[in-house]
């Protein structure tokens, strides 16, 4: 217990590095993973922009790369990271490597949640002549946008143990912490701080998705 007081310091800067990487990885993430999921969704044959070619490319790609378990994925990025941030280790690769993994993952979420819109609702609207782009922005988004928040609350979780895995490779945060002065150190009260830090982070983002997507869904 001791020598977890002597850490605070260190404890509350890996909880704020954290926060940053996760913050930041779904953000990018949640873009991507929006993008690539409309894409999934609205070229589909029969939907708003059929078009075969590229939904099957759309689809090859992420059921080629959403299943590779994580800590795989981190070590064959390495080179592209080194590429597009300058450096295989460190947050910024954990950021780009991170971001990248979540786009495949969201984007199937978002496929499966837009999917739950009533074809009926759309063809109401394309009857009236509202274009392709007016009813994924007016329509098809908020009609889908509750589930997609319990969707993405479900991605964050995710991304969290992304990121203590990511700690294996030199980045900062929780993940690293645990394993520098916990593990490594066979300090079990400092393992556990870093874990309860988490769960209360965890708990704290799935309350406040809960809230906001029964506050969306009333509507």
């Amino acid at each position: 217990m001791d020598q977890l007081i002597d850490l605070l310091p260190q404890l509350a800067e890996a909880t704020g590095e954290t926060i940053y990487l996760v913050a930041l990885s779904l953000l990018f993430g949640g873009i991507g993973g929006l993008i690539v999921g409309l894409g999934l969704y609205v070229t589909r044959a029969g939907n708003l922009l059929p078009n075969r070619a590229v939904n099957g490319v759309l689809n090859v790609l992420v059921n080629t790369f959403r299943p590779i378990p994580f800590i795989i994925f981190l070590a064959a990025v390495q080179p592209l990271a080194r590429v597009v941030v300058g450096t295989g280790l460190g947050n910024s690769a954990i950021i780009f490597t991170i971001s990248l993994a979540a786009v495949f993952g969201i984007s199937r979420i978002v496929e499966q949640n837009l999917l739950t819109v009533q074809p009926g609702v759309i063809e109401a609207a394309r009857s009236v002549g509202a274009g392709p782009w007016r009813i994924i922005r007016t329509l098809l988004i908020p009609e889908a946008l509750g589930p997609l928040i319990l969707g993405y609350a479900f991605v964050f979780v995710a991304i969290v143990d992304m990121t203590a895995v990511a700690g294996l490779i030199g980045g900062g945060g929780l993940g690293n912490f645990a394993i520098q002065y916990g593990y490594r150190q066979f300090n079990p009260v400092v393992t556990w701080a870093a874990v309860i830090i988490i769960i209360l982070f965890v708990q704290l983002i799935q309350f406040l998705a809960n809230w906001l997507a029964r506050k969306v869904m009333r509507r």
